[in-house]
């Protein structure tokens, strides 16, 4: 028996379950070139369409509403946010009351083997001063090689390259 002040959750993620895979100006993300790479995926599947999300998303609550779900995580595809990677253009979307939200990124190892290095690569980034620009750093090779060897770095270690 759960207790009365239990709260239900569910979460999705953008590649499995959102589909419309080059609809409003999306452009191909890293698992979308991947999935369309011959002999890279078993019967050639990929999530062009998967759960139908992006079309289906007034329905889609409407489950999540009739499950009582209480939190929902969910995330967009940063190819639909940023379709040429960048803030030049941003996608605007209507209708939308957000309550919260909590922006977290979690990079894969397609990222890590192709995204940031034909991209744009990494940047140091003091949160503390907003008035110090983006460093660039060699970090693609470097991020790598930690995620590679140990898994995620130690929070400080920006602070032995400075």
């Amino acid at each position: 028996m759960f207790p009365q002040d239990f709260l239900w959750s569910s979460a999705t993620a953008a590649y499995q379950i959102e589909g419309g895979w080059r609809a409003d100006g999306k452009s191909l993300s890293i698992w979308d070139k991947f999935a369309h790479t011959p002999l890279k995926i078993f019967d050639s599947d990929n999530g062009d369409i998967a759960c139908d999300s992006y079309n289906k998303i007034d329905e889609d609550i409407a489950i999540l509403k009739q499950l009582g779900v209480n939190h929902y995580r969910f995330s967009i595809s940063w190819t639909r946010v940023l379709p040429d990677g960048t803030t030049n253009h941003i996608n605007e979307l209507d209708n939308v009351d957000v309550q919260g939200y909590t922006a977290w990124s979690l990079m894969d190892n397609l990222e890590w083997a192709t995204g940031f290095s034909e991209r744009f690569g990494l940047f140091y980034v003091n949160r503390s001063d907003p008035n110090v620009p983006r460093v660039a750093k060699e970090s693609v090779s470097f991020f790598s090689t930690i995620i590679n060897c140990n898994g995620f770095p130690d929070p400080e270690m920006h602070l032995l390259y400075q």
